[in-house]
Order: C-alpha cells, then structure tokens, then sequence
C-alpha cells in the first residue's frame, strides 16, 4: 500500500451552492429578516414572515427539524454548525431584546424556535378575539374604499392563519369556503360608508353573492 507523503493533505469538503448547509456571501450575522421584531402578541403574523424570509433562504430546516446535526465524524458538521449559528443570529435580531436575553445561550436554532412557540402562540385566542372585535368595529370612515378593504382583507388573513380548515372529501370542504367568503363580503358591505347604499343593496340582490375581490371591484365602479 502506497503510503502518504508529508506534502499530502485530506481532499477538502465542500457543499454545493444549492445545498441547505450553504451560506452566500450575502449572509451575515447582522441580518434582520423581518420588518417588525417579535413583541410576544405578534407572534402569528412574525413566524409567518420569518418562514418565508429563512424558505427563501433555504434554511427553514434548521427551524422545523429536519436538518438534523451530524455526527462528530461527518464532514458535514463544520458547515451544519455555521448554518446553525448563521440562523441563530437572525432569530436574535428578530425579536425584542428583552426577548432575546432569554434564549441567547440556547445551542441551537430549532430549540429557540420550539421554546418561543411554547411561550407566544399559546395567546392565540386572545388575537382571536382582537381580530374579531376589529373586524365588526371596522368602518370606512374617511378612507378610500380600496383603503379600507385592504385593512379589512389584512385581519381576514391574519385570523385565517389561526384556523384550521375541515378536511373532507365530500363538498364540506367548499361549503365551508363559500360561507366564509360569503360571511366576509357582509362584513365588507356593512362597513361602507351610506354614499355606496345603492350599490350595497344591488350586490345583496346577487344570487349567489360575489366574492369580496369580485364585491369591491363592483363597488369601485
């Protein structure tokens, strides 16, 4: 067997650049991934961005688990731990520091992830009921109607992403939507202002109603 010389050195490792256990040169440790730092009472809509900001990244499975950590003997450890620490920095400058003081020791991106999700989303009725209590409170007011609409379809989304839908393979399924759709488009008549009577009544007269992207366009018209 043909031994080693001196000047020899172990073929280096590397991870191609589509590969999950890879950084760009635009990644650092100082980045902020989304717009408004989780508080505690935003938890929903602040995972829902930091989702998408780390799948865009290709890094969502250091927060779901299913980048697991290598073995001590893998090649792959040195770069799972860079990836891991990378991940950890942009959950840290993500939440409010009095936030972050409590998880800085934590060794690993998805213990951070499990550990703020056990403490925040556990006030999710409550949002419920803030959100409900904004959307009947809602009027157009002084706004413009496609203002307002936006405001009124931004809470629909915020409470659809704490309810989970019926799974069926016997219509209920689009029964279940229809009657959501149709209980929004009510929600959106009543609260324009009396100038749009008129067309409010005529879009009632509708059988079946419109949906609401369909209602706000007849009411812009």
């Amino acid at each position: 067997m043909e031994e080693a010389t001196p000047n020899q050195t172990p073929k280096e490792f590397s991870v191609s650049p589509s590969d999950a256990l890879s950084l760009r040169p635009s990644n650092h440790p100082g980045l902020i991934l989304v717009v408004k730092l989780l508080e505690g009472d935003n938890y929903s809509q602040w995972s829902r961005s930091m989702k998408i900001a780390l799948s865009a990244k290709n890094k969502l499975g250091f927060i779901d688990g299913t980048i697991k950590m290598p073995t001590a003997e893998d090649p792959r450890l040195p770069f799972w731990t860079r990836c891991n620490h990378m991940v950890l920095s942009w959950i840290l400058n993500s939440v409010h520091v009095n936030i972050s003081g409590s998880v800085i020791y934590a060794e690993t991106a998805v213990d951070v992830w499990n550990d703020l999700h056990d403490r925040f989303s556990q006030r999710n009725d409550t949002r419920i009921y803030q959100i409900r209590q904004e959307i009947s409170e809602l009027q157009q007011g002084l706004e413009s109607v496609s203002i307002y609409y936006t405001k009124l379809k931004a809470l629909w989304d915020e409470l659809s992403s704490y309810r989970t839908p019926p799974c069926c393979t016997c219509g209920g399924m689009k029964h279940f939507s229809d009657e959501l759709d149709k209980e929004k488009v009510m929600q959106f008549l009543m609260g324009l202002n009396d100038s749009f009577a008129a067309v409010r009544g005529s879009i009632l007269m509708m059988n079946p109603l419109p949906d609401t992207r369909k209602t706000h366009a007849l009411v812009l018209q």
